[in-house]
């Protein structure tokens, strides 16, 4: 059985059940509300106009992602815990009183942040760039007629070398999640270690996931399950449940290619790939916890009232793995908000035995008290909350404009470089979206991500010039 992707009737079933899920929690939510009900109504429609932004058809990767991240951290949290927790948050919150007018303040200061982000977006598409709403064949025509040639050679040493990456990295710790690293390699190599699991490798899924639907112009099952199997070994040897991460925004590029290459798709061979996603993701989060239980991680908690009462625990595993809402409201309480606290923040210096800055200055973190010889956990206030330590409305809508700006600007340098291949671009949007939301430790040392992804790219871009070079040679 066939799907073309024109089929929308299980679409409309799925968006009618969404928005109507959405709505009855904004009722609930909105009568529940101590603050005036203006501020949440506003707090809701910027919050969910961003959303629908992510998934419109002039969206690019990055307003799908920012937008999905967003509003998992800043409305469905706040929403959750406003109509069914007594506004109660589990994470800190630093002076924040749970007051009316500082719920107000909060959500004002975050709808302010995600209405940035909403102008960003409508500027870059009239004026920056849009994808092409359907292309006929691979640009990369060197790397294609390579893989073409040596692809069972290629996919042997794809897997050999993600065993070999994520086993030595379980086993001499160069790279884990919330880890002072064990073992530090000469040479920058623990660097190139770090690389290759965070978005390398999966950099290589997205390249034969490119190549596969231009051979075979249908999905290929075979390197669907190995690019699965390199977000679940990568992220298990990273001690990290983020493996939703990488796979979703391949899983999600991947379907945004069949679209744009108006490729035919097996809904089977979709179902089949959607359910080994979930039981692998299922199945990495019990492992990363049995290895962190290991190595003696202590499952630190930080209320002890929202603790104990059972009836929190879903949604603290749902919600509370987003960077969010908290952060803002400890900002916006703080007594030291203003642009010395801003520079201070731009000062803060990686320190493998300390915790952060936001951890020391703006909340009771329930790092302080850690044996960082062994385990380095911070506290993160993400981009919206950071960007308002001057505790000014302005400066942080012109500063979120221009984040989302430089987001787009780097996912059309991943367009442009990486050969037209949008799994690729799904991938990089996905790593600079949860940067933002995670963003505020030490934040100078941004540049080195973004260094990496441009360096990814030049990567790619220069392997397919060799290639090229290669095949016209080989031609005369």
């Amino acid at each position: 059985m066939n799907l073309h992707f024109g089929a929308v009737t299980p679409y409309k079933l799925f968006i009618f059940l969404i928005v109507g899920s959405i709505c009855a929690l904004s009722i609930k939510a909105f009568l529940q509300y101590s603050g005036q009900g203006y501020v949440y109504i506003l707090f809701t429609i910027v919050s969910n106009l961003l959303l629908y932004f992510g998934f419109r058809k002039k969206a690019i990767f990055f307003d799908t992602f920012i937008g999905l991240l967003l509003w998992l951290g800043f409305w469905l949290k706040s929403s959750v815990r406003i109509a069914f927790l007594d506004g109660v948050f589990r994470q800190p919150t630093g002076m924040f009183d749970g007051s009316p007018a500082a719920f107000d303040q909060a959500l004002l200061i975050s709808a302010c942040g995600l209405s940035g982000f909403l102008l960003a977006s409508i500027i870059r598409e009239r004026f920056i760039f849009n994808y092409p709403d359907k292309m006929n064949a691979v640009s990369m025509r060197g790397l294609f007629a390579f893989y073409q040639m040596y692809r069972n050679y290629i996919l042997t040493a794809f897997v050999c070398v993600v065993v070999l990456v994520a086993v030595s990295n379980v086993f001499f710790g160069i790279y884990q999640r919330g880890e002072v690293p064990r073992t530090v390699l000469p040479f920058g190599l623990s660097g190139i270690y770090t690389w290759l699991l965070l978005f390398g490798l999966a950099s290589v899924s997205a390249l034969m996931l490119h190549f596969e639907f231009a051979l075979k112009k249908s999905t290929s099952l075979l390197i669907a399950m190995l690019a699965l199997l390199e977000t679940f070994l990568s992220n298990v040897s990273m001690l990290s449940r983020g493996m939703i991460l990488n796979g979703g925004a391949l899983f999600y590029g991947a379907l945004r290619s069949l679209r744009i290459y108006s490729t035919t798709s097996n809904i089977r061979t979709l179902l089949i790939v959607a359910a080994i996603f979930g039981i692998l993701f299922v199945s990495s989060v019990f492992v990363v916890n049995h290895l962190r239980a290991g190595q003696e991680i202590a499952n630190i908690t930080v209320d002890k009232v929202v603790e104990n009462n059972s009836s929190n625990k879903l949604a603290d595993l749902i919600l509370d793995r987003w960077v969010g809402i908290e952060g803002v409201m400890a900002v916006a309480s703080s007594s030291s908000m203003g642009w010395d606290l801003w520079g201070t923040a731009w000062d803060e210096k990686f320190d493998v035995n300390q915790t952060s800055f936001f951890d020391k200055e703006l909340i009771t973190s329930p790092y302080r008290n850690m044996d960082t010889s062994k385990h380095h956990y911070v506290s993160l206030p993400g981009i919206i909350a950071f960007c308002f330590y001057p505790g000014s409305y302005l400066f942080l809508f012109i500063s979120i404009v221009l984040a989302g700006l430089f987001a787009a600007f780097v996912e059309l340098s991943a367009y442009k470089m990486g050969g037209r291949n949008v799994i690729l671009c799904a991938l990089i949007a996905q790593v600079i979206a949860y940067r933002y939301m995670s963003f505020g430790y030490v934040p100078a040392r941004s540049y080195m991500l973004f260094g990496t992804i441009y360096l990814n790219l030049v990567i790619i871009f220069v392997a397919e010039k060799i290639a090229q070079y290669m095949c016209d040679r080989k031609s005369r």
